[in-house]
């Protein structure tokens, strides 16, 4: 068994192409829906439903839906880029501004990448996947007294990550594709698939085996003296 704050550090999202003609066990499946099943929920509301997309044909339907570039997202994202492997260290927070295109990390550009570039297809993103995961929000399963449901999309976060763990376990490439969530395209992805109108896209994930090595990148996090308080806040030491 592998160890479990190995793997959890081991986790990343797999953002190369997986191999289309390798699909993902069923044996190996269930394994994930397990991991999720399993997840704590707010109340036990279990607050969710799965789909599992292995269909060639939904699967290029899907890729064939067009997702807008998010201005906002551009604008926001720059904010928590480094641009030296030295800056990061220092930050202990966000991302390597060489992981995303050069135009997305000039606010300068904003305006001209968002007007420019149109609507991309998802195949972009979902690179010859031979699985999706959609895991779908029925917020008719409110826990109580949740203001804003914050603890059914905690609950959410948690089927996430005990997937994501599980498939790392397994080797098996786990990807969040954030897109689907957006309005435009996730009205789109609900006819395609006869999602209920109720219900709402939580997140979906891209399943496989990646056919080439990801590029290294430096990842970082804070110390546990940075975030790490004692009986009282402000508070370092136990002494």
């Amino acid at each position: 068994m592998t160890n479990i704050l190995k793997l959890i550090e081991e986790r990343h999202s797999s953002r190369v192409p997986f191999d289309r003609e390798r699909p993902v066990t069923k044996q190996d499946l269930r394994q994930i829906l397990e991991a999720g099943r399993w997840a704590p929920t707010a109340h036990n509301m279990q607050n969710f439903e799965t789909l599992v997309i292995d269909d060639k044909k939904l699967l290029e339907k899907i890729g064939n839906i067009k997702s807008p570039i998010s201005e906002e997202f551009i604008r926001e994202n720059y904010q928590q880029l480094s641009f030296s492997e030295k800056e990061l260290l220092q930050k202990k927070v966000g991302l390597f501004a060489a992981m995303f295109p050069p135009s997305w990390t000039d606010p300068g550009k904003l305006y001209e990448v968002v007007r420019g570039s149109g609507a991309r297809s998802l195949q972009e993103t979902i690179q010859g996947s031979p699985m999706l995961l959609i895991v779908i929000c029925d917020s008719r399963k409110r826990a109580p007294a949740s203001e804003g449901d914050v603890l059914g999309i905690m609950s959410l976060g948690c089927v996430m990550e005990n997937m994501w763990l599980m498939a790392q376990s397994l080797g098996i490439g786990f990807h969040v594709l954030s897109a689907l969530s957006a309005d435009t395209v996730e009205k789109e992805a609900k006819r395609i698939l006869g999602i209920p109108e109720y219900l709402k896209i939580a997140f979906a994930c891209r399943l496989g085996y990646p056919i080439s090595t990801p590029n290294k990148y430096l990842r970082v996090r804070r110390d546990l003296e940075d975030f790490t308080y004692y009986n009282r806040f402000g508070n370092k030491s136990r002494d």
